[in-house]
């Protein structure tokens, strides 16, 4: 990371510890909520859950932003916010009544991690990766809507079809009304868009 790059996160990190800067908490809140309610749910947490382990962490962000030190060699800024999420995710576990059951699943759960829910058990639960999985997934999300501003519709859907949907490039070209070609030249012009703000995103929000 260079010296600019550590400059403009701990700017970031020195502005947010004005509580009345709201504009830069509306940012924050805005880049991060997204991973902490994923992680909470992935967890196994109710979204009744997730949602109150949003609020907790980003009150215990705000109460504790003044002790942490911006030493991405000990501690990035994405490592410190997970541990504030980490024990929210447990306290909320831990606050079940003995007898509870988690609601049956809906159609749009069945693809999530199963309930870290053996409180009683030392085993940690596995939510490093889940956080990682999460991040991965909010980056790309955000850098394609930056990209989405930068090209045109039909390269972008080219790249859509193509990549996020897979389809075969005679299907794109046919579908769009373009030559093989032309998917190939769009394809390859979006993805080294994409992987360049993905890489931004990862210096502006770790």
């Amino acid at each position: 990371m260079t010296a600019t790059e550590l400059k403009t996160r701990a700017s970031l990190i020195e502005r947010l510890r004005d509580r009345d800067d709201r504009d830069s908490w509306r940012d924050f809140f805005n880049r991060y909520w997204k991973l902490v309610y994923g992680l909470a749910i992935k967890s196994g947490l109710t979204e009744g859950e997730a949602e109150e382990v949003v609020q907790e962490t980003m009150v215990a962000i705000s109460k504790n932003l003044d002790e942490y030190q911006y030493k991405p060699q000990e501690c990035s800024f994405k490592s410190w916010i997970f541990k504030m999420a980490k024990w929210r995710i447990i306290d909320q576990i831990r606050k079940r009544p003995p007898d509870f059951v988690k609601p049956n699943r809906t159609a749009s759960e069945t693809d999530r991690t199963p309930t870290v829910e053996r409180v009683a058990d030392d085993s940690p639960p596995p939510l490093e990766q889940i956080w990682e999985d999460e991040w991965q997934q909010n980056v790309m999300g955000v850098a394609l809507d930056r990209v989405k501003q930068k090209v045109s519709i039909k390269e972008f859907q080219i790249f859509d079809l193509y990549v996020l949907k897979a389809w075969a490039v005679s299907e794109v070209a046919k579908m769009l009304h373009v030559s093989a070609a032309h998917v190939y030249v769009a394809k390859h012009r979006v993805s080294a868009l994409v992987k360049k703000e993905m890489s931004k995103l990862e210096k502006e929000m770790g």
